[in-house]
C-alpha cells in the first residue's frame, strides 16, 4: 500500500484497491501500445490490493470512442473509478488533433459529472516510438500512473466521506 503525503492541515489516507470497483476502459486502436497501458493498469491495482472480480475491462475501437463509453459505463454506478486509456499518434492530416481535443473534452466533461473519479490515459505523441516508452514495463508506464491516481481519488473521495 502507499501512503499519501502529508502537510499541514492535510488530510492522509492510504491507497487501498482492496474492494474498490474500477472499470479499464481501453481502445483498440494503437494496440500494440494500449495493451501496455492495460497491462501497467492491471499491474498497479493488483500491487494495491484489487481482485481480478473488482476489475471490469471494457475495449471500444478508438480514443473518440472513449468518452462516450465512459458516460455510459458511470452511468450504470457500479464503478468506484473508471481508468480511460488510449493512444493518438500524430499523421499527415489534422485527424489527429480533431480526436485529441474530442478525447479530452469528452472524458473532462464525463470526470466532472460523475459521482466516481475519471482519470485520463490517453496518450498524444508524435511517433509511436515516444508511444511505446510511455507505454513500457517500468514504474514509468502511464497505465499504472492514471490507475494510481484513480486509487488516490478514491481514497480523496472518501475523506470527503462520498465513498
Amino acid at each position: 500500500m502507499t501512503s499519501l503525503g502529508s502537510h499541514a492541515g492535510e488530510t492522509r489516507g492510504t491507497v487501498d484497491a482492496t474492494g474498490v470497483r474500477v472499470a479499464v476502459l481501453v481502445a483498440r486502436f494503437n494496440a500494440d501500445v494500449t495493451e501496455r497501458l492495460l497491462d501497467g493498469s492491471l499491474r498497479c491495482l493488483r500491487e494495491h490490493g484489487a481482485s481480478e472480480a473488482d476489475v471490469d475491462v471494457y475495449r471500444v475501437p478508438g480514443a473518440w470512442e472513449l468518452p462516450q463509453a465512459a458516460a455510459r459505463v458511470a452511468a450504470l454506478d457500479r464503478y468506484d473509478a473508471l481508468v480511460a486509456l488510449g493512444c493518438v499518434i500524430r499523421g499527415e492530416t489534422p485527424h489527429f488533433d480533431y480526436v485529441c481535443d474530442q478525447a479530452n473534452l469528452g472524458l473532462g466533461e464525463v470526470a466532472r459529472s460523475s459521482r466516481a473519479p475519471l482519470t485520463f490515459g490517453v496518450l498524444t505523441t508524435e511517433d509511436r516510438a515516444q508511444a511505446l516508452a510511455r507505454a513500457g514495463e517500468g514504474p514509468t508506464n502511464k497505465g499504472y500512473e492514471v490507475a494510481l491516481a484513480a486509487l488516490q481519488m478514491v481514497a480523496f473521495y472518501r475523506t470527503l466521506g462520498d465513498s
